[in-house]
């Protein structure tokens, strides 16, 4: 199974109770798959993972299942900051359902590079899902290196990558490692169109819960061999990424969810959008039904 294009890290929509909104779920998967996305993430930082039950989690999943019916690969977050842990989440993933376990470097324990390495051939083999890695080093404080990456690409259970640094040397270092069963996939949105310019695979993103179809429409075009027409399509969401980026994620693109009648607010810790950036949510609400409708 190799990922590629438009991926959605999916918020979790909520009602007004603070309960899983499973209706509003399945009109956000509906709306995703109408677009063109071609694979959706459960359950990960963008869907408040650590926010979930068990009970929760496994539903949300198996939710997903039942709506996409195969239509595109599922992955489901499940890196813990325990070996044992994130193994015996990622078979609760299989168990309902998921298809590929996406696996954050462990949390706020800083383990070696020689650790990370025993981790993910640990839930490789035991977790019983294919795993991509993903590196984000902004919320986790462990950076998985490329030569870390190159160790852990050549496992045959292991087919891909989701790195969210978008910094071109790290990039450089990392392109040599895509191959038919091993993914290179953007997880910083302001950067992904260099990303796969220079031969990243795809992109997990963020702000593909709001413009599904748009992301969708870069990828394709890059893919037809027509980036300068993905340039000027991708030019058009920077005020966008902007916008995400006020507050922490998912508090912002969960604000335009609302408006657009998906979910309302978020667990604690995370509060909703503050007063202050409500007026560049209306406005951005309206950007991005614009700029999808424009896309059908």
């Amino acid at each position: 199974m190799h990922l590629s294009g438009s991926i959605t890290a999916l918020a979790t929509p909520f009602t007004s109770a603070g309960e899983i909104d499973f209706p509003a779920w399945n009109r956000l998967l509906d709306a995703q798959l109408a677009a063109g996305t071609s694979a959706v993430v459960v359950a990960g930082s963008t869907g408040e993972a650590a926010a979930l039950d068990n009970r929760e989690y496994g539903s949300l999943i198996a939710a997903a299942v039942a709506q996409v019916a195969g239509r595109v690969p599922i992955l489901a977050g499940t890196g813990l900051s325990n070996t044992a842990r994130t193994i015996e989440q990622t078979r609760l993933a299989r168990d309902s359902g998921a298809d590929i376990a996406l696996v954050v470097t462990p949390p706020y324990v800083r383990p070696t590079q020689a650790g990370l390495i025993a981790h993910y051939q640990a839930v490789a083999e035991q977790g019983g899902l294919p795993v991509v890695l993903y590196n984000v080093p902004g919320r986790t404080g462990c950076d998985l290196q490329p030569e870390t990456t190159a160790t852990l690409a050549v496992h045959p259970n292991i087919v891909g990558l989701k790195e969210a640094r978008g910094d071109e040397a790290r990039w450089d270092a990392l392109y040599p490692l895509a191959s038919e069963g091993f993914a290179l996939l953007s997880g910083d949105d302001p950067t992904f169109l260099r990303a796969m310019r220079g031969g990243a695979a795809g992109v997990i993103s963020v702000a593909s819960n709001i413009v599904p179809r748009t992301f969708a429409s870069i990828c394709r075009l890059l893919a037809s061999g027509q980036p300068d027409q993905a340039d000027v399509l991708e030019q058009r969401l920077h005020e966008l990424f902007d916008f995400l980026g006020a507050e922490p994620n998912p508090i912002p693109v969960k604000a335009i969810l609302q408006r657009l009648g998906v979910g309302v607010g978020l667990r604690l810790p995370l509060l909703s959008l503050s007063a202050d950036h409500s007026a560049a949510a209306d406005r951005m609400s309206n950007f991005c039904r614009d700029i999808e409708s424009q896309l059908q």
